[in-house]
C-alpha cells in the first residue's frame, strides 16, 4: 500500500504589488502590440483571413509576443547573473 504524505509544500512565491503591476503592464503592452499586428494584417495584408477572426488573431499574436518577451527577459536575467559572477 502506498502512503501519501500530507506534507505537500509548494515553493513560497513572494510577489510584491510592484512586481504584479509590472507584469500586468507587460501583458497589456504585449496584447496591445498583438492587436496592432492583427490590424496591420487586416489593413495591409490579403483578404484571405475572415475579418470575424481578427479578434482571436489579435489575442493570439499578443500571447505569442508575451511569451517571446518573457523568454527574452529570462535569458537577460541569466546573462546578467553570469556577468556578475
Amino acid at each position: 500500500m502506498v502512503q501519501i504524505s500530507a506534507d505537500l509544500t509548494f515553493p513560497k512565491m513572494d510577489f510584491s504589488k510592484k512586481t504584479m503591476i509590472r507584469e500586468w503592464i507587460v501583458l497589456a503592452l504585449c496584447l496591445g502590440l498583438g492587436a496592432h499586428v492583427a490590424l496591420g494584417f487586416l489593413l495591409h495584408g490579403s483578404l484571405s483571413w475572415p475579418t470575424e477572426a481578427f479578434g482571436f488573431y489579435g489575442i493570439l499574436f499578443g500571447v505569442v509576443i508575451y511569451v517571446v518577451v518573457q523568454v527574452c527577459r529570462s535569458v537577460w536575467w541569466v546573462w546578467k547573473e553570469k556577468l556578475k559572477s
